[in-house]
């Protein structure tokens, strides 16, 4: 709110219906269990994390050329890039970890690390995940290299491998997923999945974090697809627009509340095509290597290796598109 806005507030007397309003929404939100402590955790910065998105994905990004003329600029690029990283990702992580055990003890649930991490520690701990994470750049960046060759290899309207890094939804929302994915497994909180979901945004693409995605992964088109936390994808998958790899139903305990951190979502093993729009779900579900699900299929059971998988062929109506009557002539 700016300065303006603040003396206007202050000044102006709401009226007795925006004043209704105000008591109602003060009534709602002042709950006990959604009042703050004086010394509560902040959430972590959303704009700030699209920013260290945005730097980690240049630092891996596969580029067959780089834009620098020689080493030292293009170390002196990257030093830059990982100090900027290191600095506000390991702020966010110390923020989101203190957080997340606030938000875990309100509802009586377990925290991701399990035993509580002291306030003293939360601050040498993230340090400790933000370096060992920064660490492993140069993995995911391998990774990458392949998915691009995956994507290349993949369309033959692509002419050539840096159209996928710039053009590619598909390629957007697997770098993301990478670089969220070793973060996830780290066990850090929030950060993972507001990347992740920060991407489906921009790309219409849900990848949960925590799904397993093996080398040379292609994405094509993109739009619609639903990866889910359990997914387990092997090697050298394709998989079009609209597919979801999707949870079957949600089992419940004796109390009624769902069952977490079972196997929710099925496994494609090696060299699996699935065409667009097609549904495959269950935690048992698993699609053999060398297998090919076609368009719109729902599949709720395993298939074999070397499996094709097709709708029957649906009958079409096609209607005369010559117009036997003369046009109704009407002016608007």
């Amino acid at each position: 709110m700016s300065a303006s806005e603040s003396s206007d507030a202050t000044s102006a007397s709401p009226t007795p219906k925006v004043d209704k309003l105000l008591q109602s929404l003060v009534q709602q939100i002042a709950k006990p269990m959604r009042l703050s402590r004086a010394d509560h955790s902040p959430i972590p910065d959303y704009d700030l994390l699209v920013e260290i998105i945005l730097t980690l994905r240049k630092i891996v990004n596969p580029l067959v050329q780089c834009e620098e003329t020689c080493a030292d600029e293009l170390k002196l690029r990257l030093q830059k890039q990982l100090e900027f990283a290191h600095a506000n990702l390991s702020k966010q992580i110390e923020i989101a970890i203190a957080r997340h055990q606030e938000a875990c003890d309100e509802i009586g649930t377990e925290a991701v690390f399990g035993e509580k991490i002291p306030a003293d520690r939360i601050q040498s701990i993230s340090v400790e995940l933000t370096e060992h994470y920064l660490s492993l750049l140069p993995e995911i960046r391998d990774v990458l290299v392949t998915d691009v060759k995956a994507s290349y290899d993949g369309d033959p309207a692509c002419k050539n491998l840096e159209e996928v890094i710039l053009c590619y939804p598909g390629f957007t929302a697997v770098s993301v997923f990478r670089l969220a994915h070793e973060l996830h497994k780290l066990k850090v909180p929030f950060i993972p999945r507001m990347m992740t979901e920060w991407v489906h945004g921009e790309t219409g693409i849900d990848i949960h974090p925590g799904a397993t995605i093996g080398r040379h992964f292609f994405i094509d088109h993109g739009t619609g697809v639903v990866i889910g936390e359990t997914c387990e994808i092997g090697e050298h998958v394709k998989i079009y627009q609209g597919v979801t790899l999707g949870a079957l139903s949600f089992p419940k305990d004796d109390n009624g509340e769902l069952v977490r951190g079972t196997k929710r979502h099925p496994t494609l093993q090696d060299n699996v095509v699935i065409y667009a729009n097609a549904t495959v779900l269950g935690g048992k579900t698993i699609v053999g290597h060398d297998s090919v699900i076609g368009s719109s299929v729902w599949l709720t059971e395993s298939v074999d290796p070397f499996t094709t998988v097709v709708m029957e062929k649906p009958r079409l109506r096609i209607r005369n598109q010559v117009v036997e009557e003369p046009p109704i002539d009407f002016q608007i």
